[in-house]
C-alpha cells in the first residue's frame, strides 16, 4: 500500500457505500435532460445543484441508515476540456464548476455529521466510456487530465477517481498525474460481458501493467459499467492481480454495451437481487469495501447492497 493510499478511511476494511448511476437516475427519474450524458453543467444553477444535492442525500441517508461510510463522488465524470468544448463551455467556467461540484459535496456532508465520509473528484475518460476510440499514450493521458485533477487538488477532495476507464495507457496518464499533484487515486475500469476491457485486454493483465508502469500508483482499482454477471467468473479464476480490485460500481441490467446504447427505457433491474449479487462478491473477495452502482441504479440498489452485508455478517 502506497503512502497516499494509507490517508483514505476506507483503506481500513470498513465497508464504504457510494452513489447509483448519477446520469440514469437524473434523466429517467427526475425528468432532466443531460445533453451529451453529462451532468457537471447542472452546477451552474440552483435549480440543478438543488437535484444534485437531492440525488446525494438519497443516498448518504442510506449509508447513514445503516452505519456504513460513504464516499461522495463528485458530478464531473465529463468536466474536462474536450467535453466541456463540445457542451459549449469556456476553460474558466469549467474550473469554476469542477470546484463546485466539490463545494456541493462538501455542504452537504456537513448535513451527515456522524457519517464517515470521504470525497472524490469524479473524472471520466476523454472519449467514450464503452469505446477506447482512439488510444492516448501515457504522456497525452497525463496531460489531458491534469487540468482537471490540478483543479481538485486545490479543493477539499481526498482522492480523485477515474470510472469507466477502457484502456490502460489513459488509466496510466491519469494515476501519474493525479501522483504530481499529492492525491491519492483510484482507477475503475470498464469491462464488457466477457470479463474484458474494451481493448480486449485481461482485467489482470490491465491491472497489473498499469501498476508496473506506475510503480503502484492507484490506491486501489474498481469495476464498472457491467453486470456481475460479465465478471463474476473472472474475479472467481483471477490470481494475486484481484486483491488489487477494491471496489465495484455495478450495472443493474445485463445488457451489453451496445445493447444499453440503443435501450430507450431504463433497465434497473431487481434492487434485492444486486444486493445478493455483492454479497457473493464479498464472500469471494473480502476486501471489495466500496460498493456502489452504475447504469440503472439508485438509492434503492444501494441499500440492498447495505441490507444484504448485514444479513451475511449476522450469518457468519
Amino acid at each position: 500500500m502506497n503512502d497516499l493510499a494509507k490517508q483514505l478511511p476506507q483503506m481500513s476494511g470498513d465497508l464504504f457505500v457510494t452513489d447509483g448511476g448519477i446520469e440514469t437516475t437524473l434523466i429517467f427519474d427526475y425528468g432532466i435532460d443531460l445533453p451529451l450524458f453529462a451532468a457537471f453543467p447542472l452546477l451552474a444553477t440552483e435549480d440543478g445543484r438543488e437535484a444534485l444535492r437531492r440525488y446525494y442525500r438519497s443516498h448518504a441517508s442510506v449509508a447513514a441508515a445503516h452505519g456504513t461510510g460513504f464516499v461522495f463522488e463528485s458530478a464531473t465524470w465529463r468536466a474536462s476540456p474536450d467535453w466541456a468544448q463540445k457542451l459549449g463551455i469556456s476553460q474558466e467556467e469549467l474550473i469554476a464548476l469542477n470546484r463546485c461540484s466539490v463545494s456541493v459535496m462538501a455542504e452537504l456532508r456537513e448535513e451527515f455529521p456522524g457519517l464517515r465520509s470521504v470525497l472524490s473528484g469524479c473524472i471520466g475518460p476523454r472519449g467514450d466510456g464503452y469505446d477506447p476510440g482512439e488510444i492516448m499514450s501515457p504522456e497525452e493521458a497525463e496531460a489531458y487530465h491534469a487540468d482537471q485533477i490540478r483543479t481538485f487538488a486545490t479543493t477539499e477532495v481526498d482522492l480523485v477517481t477515474a470510472i469507466t476507464i477502457n484502456n490502460t495507457p489513459e488509466a496510466i496518464g491519469v494515476v501519474r498525474a493525479a501522483k504530481g499533484q499529492g492525491l491519492p487515486v483510484v482507477i475503475s475500469f470498464t469491462v464488457e460481458t466477457d470479463g474484458r476491457l474494451p481493448t480486449g485486454q485481461t482485467l489482470g493483465a490491465a491491472i497489473r501493467e498499469v501498476d508496473l508502469r506506475t510503480e503502484n500508483g492507484p490506491a486501489y482499482f474498481m469495476l464498472n459499467c457491467a453486470h456481475p454477471d460479465h465478471f463474476r467468473e473472472t474475479l472467481r479464476t483471477g490470481g494475486h492481480w484481484r486483491n488489487r480490485i477494491r471496489g465495484i460500481r455495478a450495472n443493474a441490467s445485463r445488457l451489453s454495451h451496445a445493447e444499453l446504447d440503443e435501450a430507450e427505457e431504463l433497465d434497473d433491474g431487481n434492487p434485492a437481487e444486486t444486493g445478493r449479487d455483492y454479497a457473493e462478491l464479498r464472500e469471494l473477495m473480502p476486501q471489495l469495501v466500496v460498493l456502489g452502482g452504475c447504469c440503472g441504479t439508485d438509492h434503492r440498489h444501494i441499500e440492498q447492497v447495505c441490507l444484504a452485508a448485514k444479513d451475511r455478517q449476522t450469518a457468519a
